[in-house]
């Protein structure tokens, strides 16, 4: 084993995981006789070669860091949040509705209105399954399960149904929102050579540090944690359980409803129909895992599978490589973020000087002690 300090250690588990996903991937390659080193220079320089590319890559993964945010949110609170499919959903389809339904707003009025509805939207569904769980006791495993298929079929019937249908193109698709209600910015979009690059990118960096400041130097976010750490001495130490499982799902909803609104009115500015869950809620729980509680790390986590999926696409047209294959490496690195304990098995955690000395100066006083004892016993 390979003796590093805590700190380096938490770094290392990530990314050996990210490598020993992209070696199955390679080896996958070659037992089907690709070249893996094509595969992945055509991945890379698809997501990173051209101010286009590189646009798409950013773009791809601004939901994702909203996304990601929200499901450490609720996981430091100690609750497997895996709702975030219908969070987004629900975010999405609000700020679209508001966006068409109040097209003549001015800008500065309308694109804020569409944000904190989409993000009401997307609490108001996590709300459930929290106020479920603290009252109830119910698992949020299930209740986030079942929430993502009432919320994808209830947009649907929403959409179809109950929207009014000067809001449509047909039933399957609503009118684009207008220029004051879309987070496109049309200088940004030439700068990344005419991408679907939009204004959420600079809310997602907003959101990354709102999120380190809440869960490092807030009351509300060491009440978070400590729930999380240990309910029953949280709740000897004068803190609410059930306000804090309450409170942590409605920010992880939140968040997830922003991510749902970005992709709404900077990647698509209308909605369609969806067939199932939404791909986002799922990628963004990758980046979570990938990233931990570090902002810095979801960040990361975050631009990494979004060069693989965009990339994965150059990888298919370029080297005739199947895009089930940047699957199998998603799959593989998350595979070994799961078994983080297992890679870390191949760093041994050293300890520090202070950390020494003090182990080194307790023993001492324990042996004196012990001799004293043993004096004054004589």
């Amino acid at each position: 084993m390979i003796k590093v300090s805590p700190k380096t250690k938490r770094l290392l588990v990530p990314i050996v995981s990210v490598i020993a996903g992209f070696l199955v991937g390679a080896i996958i390659m070659l037992a089907w006789s690709y070249n893996p080193f094509e595969a992945y220079g055509s991945m890379f320089d698809s997501a990173l070669g051209s101010m286009n590319g590189i646009g798409e890559t950013i773009r791809n993964a601004t939901p994702l860091i909203f996304i990601a945010i929200g499901f450490q949110i609720s996981s430091a609170a100690g609750f497997f949040n895996i709702g975030l499919p219908g969070q987004a959903q629900a975010g999405w389809l609000t700020a679209i509705w508001i966006g068409l339904a109040f097209k003549n707003l001015p800008g500065y009025i309308l694109l804020p209105f569409e944000v904190i509805a989409g993000i009401v939207a997307g609490a108001l569904v996590a709300g459930i399954a929290g106020w479920l769980r603290a009252y109830f006791g119910t698992n949020e495993v299930i209740s986030t399960i079942m929430l993502n298929y009432i919320v994808l079929y209830l947009c649907q019937y929403l959409h179809q149904d109950v929207m009014s249908k000067n809001l449509r193109i047909d039933t399957d698709t609503t009118k684009a929102v207008g220029a004051n209600g879309s987070m496109r910015i049309p200088w940004l979009s030439d700068m990344f050579g005419g991408s679907r690059i939009s204004g959420g990118v600079f809310l997602a960096l907003i959101a990354l540090v709102i999120f380190w400041f809440l869960m490092k130097k807030t009351t509300v976010g060491f009440e978070i944690k400590a729930v999380g750490l240990n309910p029953f001495a949280s709740r000897y130490a004068g803190m609410s359980d059930k306000k804090n499982i309450v409170v942590s799902m409605l920010l992880s909803g939140a968040f997830c409803g922003l991510g749902g609104v970005v992709q709404g009115l900077g990647t698509y500015q209308n909605y369609f129909t969806q067939t199932t869950t939404l791909d986002i809620g799922w990628d963004g729980m990758s980046v979570a895992l990938l990233g931990g509680m570090s902002a810095i790390g979801i960040l990361l986590a975050s631009l990494l599978f979004s060069i693989l999926k965009i990339g994965g696409l150059g990888m298919q047209t370029v080297a005739g490589i199947p895009f089930e294959i940047v699957s199998i490496v998603i799959a593989a690195i998350i595979f070994f973020v799961a078994i983080s304990w297992a890679v870390g098995l191949l760093f041994k955690e050293k300890k520090s000087d202070k950390t020494a000395t003090y182990i080194a100066t307790t023993e001492t006083a324990n042996r004196a002690k012990a001799k004293q004892n043993e004096g004054g016993e004589a």
